[in-house]
């Protein structure tokens, strides 16, 4: 962590991406036909001044849902050890489009999930980069490519996707060491949804010493799930119903056994809450890069070693029974003990407490509800190793509370949202043990107000936090400090030719991320389609 920091910093301070520090002195009074292309504040993948090289993975364009189809081939001049590994995704629209969703897998791994910003009439082009370097074993190996953003183009919705993904790979030479990755990448062999949830198969190495898996967890499809968040008991009169309330939970289990438990964060696409203008030059967090949920699955790693295949399910609690809208793509992520062949052990401790919450409504001229969710789990495990007995213990507590707002035929609609995510991590063998603490928090303040009226207004303020620190013998090694925070407010005229709507937006990102010595810190700010600000305070 405190290498990537410090890369991170040198980066910031030599990339400038081409923007200025202020590229509209006097913004225009309201949104034109053109804007901005589409920028986020996060930083670029730091890499080493080695070797590269550079290799297509897809290069197409998307009309309709079907998926583009290729093959993949290692570069041969980088070697097959490498440093770091940077996807590159560039997209092109022009016209009229919806927001849409999309993946890219090499090899079945799911190594991006993403999606679209909304055109303008002139067109836009993006980017989004991602550091893909922990799929190294995947990547060595010739590997078919599934690429999909389903899209619909007819004479009303114009904008076709064109869409560029590179792989760069950094070589490890000189005193540019190898990156540590996982020995194995899996998949899910046979997965398939059952009810609400997504079950397949899983064979793990018998000498598999730590397991990860991943979930790219997203609620969409344009439905109330997209919106789960704003979802209301059967009884409270709301359009978007779910039995219990808004609490949604993403959950792993093996062999029917709770595994893992998270939050999920509460993405808003670039159409999201009833207004384009919000989103069209600075998403919200994540949107272009949906990170996936991660579960420390070791202390399962006695039982999954022995060769045969064991049933993983993901399923996202609170969704009503027969509900779709939900998709849960998975990776396992699994390092191996070099020194042996086979590793055994055994779970030796799981408390999975009851989930616990409430969701009360109170009616009125405005609608209230007020909704409160949280559950822990606890499970510990030891491997016997070729450098000894190590024990896994984690600790995960998630929690929501929030309060919904809205009035008749929903002219007003309102939420204000925080969720919390608590893990530890406890890992004992020969000497002290380590500890890992991860607190993540995410936050959703928005309006809606003029739903009915001639004129509709938001206001968004999202959050997306999270704080790690790692000791041993109770001394801090390694610290992070993430805050992403966006805020907008955006107005148009409803049900009128777009040269008529007279839209107006203001939005503002602030980035932030620390370390050991290290500091990353953009803000970018917009209005009406032009970037008026990016200051770099690191």
């Amino acid at each position: 962590m405190r290498r990537l920091l410090l890369a991170l910093c040198a980066a910031a301070a030599g990339l400038s991406l081409g923007i200025g520090p202020a590229t509209a002195a006097t913004p225009p009074t309201e949104f034109g036909t053109d804007w901005h292309d589409p920028v986020t504040a996060g930083p670029s993948v730091p890499t080493p001044d080695t070797t590269s090289c550079k290799v297509t993975v897809a290069d197409t364009e998307f009309r309709d849902y079907t998926p583009y189809q290729g093959t993949y081939l290692p570069p041969k001049a980088c070697g097959d050890r490498w440093n770091k590994v940077v996807l590159r995704l560039e997209g092109a629209v022009a016209g009229r489009q919806y927001d849409r969703l999309g993946y890219l897998r090499i090899g079945g791994v799911e190594v991006l999930r993403t999606s679209t910003p909304e055109p303008s009439p002139e067109g836009i082009t993006w980017n989004v980069e991602k550091d893909v370097t922990r799929y190294a074993a995947t990547l060595r190996d010739r590997q078919p490519v599934e690429m999909l953003i389903g899209n619909v183009v007819n004479e009303t919705y114009t904008g076709v996707i064109k869409v560029k993904a590179t792989l760069t790979f950094y070589a490890a030479e000189g005193r540019v060491e190898p990156a540590r990755t996982p020995d194995k990448v899996l998949t899910l062999d046979g997965a398939h949804q059952v009810g609400t949830a997504y079950e397949g198969q899983l064979t793990t190495p018998r000498n598999s010493e730590r397991i990860v898996a991943e979930v790219y967890a997203t609620g969409s499809g344009g439905g109330c799930e997209e919106f789960w968040y704003l979802t209301v008991p059967d009884a409270a009169p709301y359009s978007c119903k779910a039995k219990d309330g808004p609490y949604r939970e993403v959950q792993v289990s093996v062999d029917g056994r709770l595994a893992g438990i998270a939050a999920p964060f509460p993405t808003v696409w670039t159409g999201g809450w009833s207004n384009p203008f919000l989103w069209y030059v600075v998403p919200g967090p994540r949107a272009f890069d949906v990170r996936p949920v991660e579960y420390d699955l070791t202390p399962f790693a006695g039982r999954l070693n022995d060769g045969e295949p064991h049933r993983i399910a993901i399923s996202v609690a609170g969704v009503p029974e027969g509900q779709s809208g939900w998709s849960t793509p998975t990776n396992v992520l699994v390092w191996q003990d070099a020194g042996s062949s086979r590793v055994t052990g055994a779970l030796t401790a799981h408390r999975a407490g009851e989930p616990a919450g409430t969701a009360t409504h109170e009616p009125g001229a405005e609608h209230r509800l007020r909704a409160e969710g949280r559950h822990s789990l606890s499970v510990s495990g030891y491997l016997d190793t070729s450098h000894g007995r190590v024990t896994t213990t984690v600790d995960r507590n998630v929690a929501n509370t929030s309060t919904h707002r809205w009035t008749e035929g929903e002219s007003t609609d309102a939420l204000q949202a925080r969720w919390n995510d608590d893990e530890t991590v406890v890992t004992g063998g020969r000497g002290p043990a380590t500890v890992t603490r991860t607190h993540r928090t995410y936050t959703m303040d928005g309006e809606i107000t003029g739903a009915t009226g001639a004129r509709l207004r938001t206001v968004m303020t999202m959050g997306d936090r999270a704080d790690s620190v790692t000791t041993r013998d109770g001394k801090r090694i390694d610290w992070s400090r993430l805050d992403d925070t966006y805020a907008g407010d955006a107005a148009y005229n409803q049900n009128v030719p777009r040269e008529q709507r007279h839209a107006t937006g203001v939005s503002r990102e602030r980035y932030r991320l620390y370390g050991p010595g290290a500091c990353y810190d953009r803000t970018l700010a917009t209005a009406q389609g032009e970037l008026t600000e990016d200051r770099r305070r690191c």
